[in-house]
């Protein structure tokens, strides 16, 4: 899984890195393939923004969260991201493609 960590007009130390980077590593474990995402942090007074693109095969994912700090701001995305990945995931598993039959 690549993680994409930028900040609009907030410098991203290396303790906000390392707190995306553990929470957003629990989609990876939905998905076989490689996946990205790009996370943006900012601060909207007065509170904490951040927002996120979740690039899987055949659809992005998006979603924004704030709160009081930074760190909230970041579990509440998280926690939206992985209640999108599995509907997307069960909306996959749903779709069964329909087959021809044989004509004889």
């Amino acid at each position: 899984m690549r993680i994409e960590i930028y900040g609009q007009q907030l410098e991203i130390t290396q303790a906000l890195d390392e707190y995306v980077q553990s929470k957003l590593q629990r989609l990876d474990r939905h998905f076989d393939q490689p996946i990205e995402v790009r996370v943006q942090l900012g601060v909207r007074k007065p509170s904490h923004h951040a927002a996120a693109d979740l690039i899987v095969p055949g659809k992005t994912l998006h979603a924004e969260a704030e709160g009081e700090n930074m760190y909230a701001a970041i579990d509440v995305l998280a926690d939206k991201l992985d209640r999108q990945v599995v509907k997307h995931k069960e909306k996959q598993q749903q779709y069964t493609p329909r087959t021809v039959p044989d004509a004889l």
